[in-house]
């Protein structure tokens, strides 16, 4: 009896073991209580203030996606020239205003002396405009910026109607229209008002999409500066 307990037992480790040894080098094989020293992949935008039905206030306030270390630029593999230069760090500087309204902007460098987002006019989008273009910036406005925006940028998204936030713009407006899509890059990439910043959300050729479909909605419009009249002519001296 106890011979073939002992048989038995040895039997049943030569195929654990057997079955635990795979040929395959980048497979582990079977782990006993892996958990123990193997730490679990942290996600992205998940909510680890709520696990298991047990809540953490204190970890709810933190964030699991954040943003890119300073002049870091992302790698898609391989990349040509103008695919290169869309993603090269931004540079124009943050307002120093903005790190009182945004909480995104630990190791920014921030700017105090030159209005950067009046700069900003000068820059042009440097993705040309095409339907697939437009139809992505399409899909990304519809998941990122309707619900506040509107789906027709009239500021009337489900948020404002609900009467969560105000004060949101129309893009239609004449005011806004005339911006340049280097001033809107600008708002969007570091936000504005109480619209955050979208630099860690959306990568600068998706920035710039979404801007190529607002103009199909919201086409530009040349800013005309108001003009004093002009003077009556003096009348002419009687003979």
């Amino acid at each position: 009896m106890k011979k073939s307990f002992i048989q038995l037992v040895t039997l049943t480790t030569m195929l654990i073991a057997m079955v635990a040894c795979k040929q395959d080098p980048t497979k582990p094989g079977l782990e006993y209580m892996p958990d123990m020293y193997r730490s679990p992949a942290i996600e992205a935008y998940v909510d680890y203030g709520e696990v298991r039905g047990r809540t953490d206030n204190n970890k709810k306030r933190l964030l699991t996606a954040l943003t890119p270390p300073l002049h870091t630029i992302p790698f898609y593999g391989k990349m040509d020239s103008a695919s290169l230069a869309v993603n090269l760090p931004y540079q124009r500087l943050a307002n120093s205003a903005m790190s009182l309204s945004h909480g995104l902007f630990e190791g920014i460098e921030r700017s105090s002396e030159i209005n950067h987002y009046d700069a900003s006019a000068a820059d042009n989008n440097p993705i040309p405009s095409s339907a697939a273009v437009v139809a992505k910036g399409k899909e990304l406005y519809t998941a990122m910026c309707q619900h506040c925006h509107g789906e027709q940028g009239d500021g009337q998204g489900p948020m404002v109607k609900s009467g969560a936030y105000n004060g949101v713009p129309n893009y239609k407006d004449a005011d806004r229209a005339s911006k340049s899509d280097g001033q809107w890059f600008y708002s969007i990439y570091y936000g504005k008002g109480m619209m955050g910043a979208h630099r860690s959300l959306l990568s600068k050729e998706e920035i710039w999409s979404v801007i190529h479909y607002l103009r199909t909605i919201a086409p530009r419009v040349e800013k005309v500066e108001a003009t004093s009249p002009a003077a009556p002519a003096a009348p002419a001296p009687k003979m």
